[in-house]
């Protein structure tokens, strides 16, 4: 499978991660991608960045040598509505954004309740990515899920980190196998994410790739393969 992009990605600025920007996007180079994205986390994640830092996402290039770097957020869904923490006036100016549940920041309800959180973070037009809705923790209705992803036109990630060994997040490939049989089912695209937090595992997929191959999942519908079709579901036209 042919990988060219990553897009969900930390530095120091999301207060959790270990290496800078140049270093994040140094290391995306070297790895051989087409498109990297540097994703912070949002204002509602302790210790991470103010609505400033992103406000000024303008004054920073989009090109390194031959590959383009695109900056959004990681926004955090706070409810069951699926409001997340960034005003829609800062979300449109960015070049991506993923949305996700984390713990600091959202109480789990009922599979009912945090489906509708995800499906309400999907309206949003300016949110282009579910990431990581693979956490037991967080039970959704993956059928409803993934079918609102096909009515807002948003892409569904496959979280590499939600896969490696240890991981905190519970049952991920589990679900992810539910969830990735109703994309094939229903020809919704995924993305594969390394959510690195240090520049060593950028452009890391491998234990994702490898549950799309286990699983036969069309390569035609791994956005990951097709980075000219990027531009059509996210908020930067290409």
């Amino acid at each position: 499978m042919i990988d060219k992009m990553d897009l969900h990605t930390h530095t120091i600025a999301s207060g959790h991660a270990y290496n800078t920007r140049n270093e994040m996007v140094a290391a995306a180079y070297q790895k051989g991608l087409e498109i990297f994205a540097i994703t912070e986390h949002a204002p509602a994640m302790p210790g991470s960045c103010h609505n400033m830092y992103f406000m000024n996402y303008r004054v920073l290039p989009r090109n390194y040598k031959t590959m383009t770097v695109l900056y959004g957020a990681e926004l955090n869904i706070l409810d069951f509505h699926g409001h997340v923490d960034l005003p829609d006036s800062i979300l449109k100016e960015m070049d991506l954004t993923l949305a996700s549940i984390h713990p600091p920041c959202y109480v789990s309800g009922t599979i009912e309740e945090n489906t509708s959180a995800y499906i309400g973070a999907m309206k949003n037009p300016y949110i282009n990515i579910i990431a990581h809705p693979d956490d037991s923790r967080f039970p959704v209705d993956y059928e409803s899920l993934v079918k609102a992803a096909k009515e807002h036109h948003v892409i569904l990630e496959v979280n590499n980190t939600s896969l490696t060994p240890g991981s905190f997040r519970g049952n991920c490939r589990e679900n992810y196998r539910v969830m990735l049989n109703l994309c094939k089912n229903y020809h919704v695209p995924i993305v594969m994410d390394s959510d690195a937090h240090v520049d060593v595992t950028v452009a890391n997929h491998g234990y994702a790739q490898e549950l799309l191959e286990e699983m036969d999942f069309p390569e035609g519908l791994v956005l990951n393969s097709h980075s000219e079709r990027l531009y059509d579901y996210i908020n930067k036209k290409g």
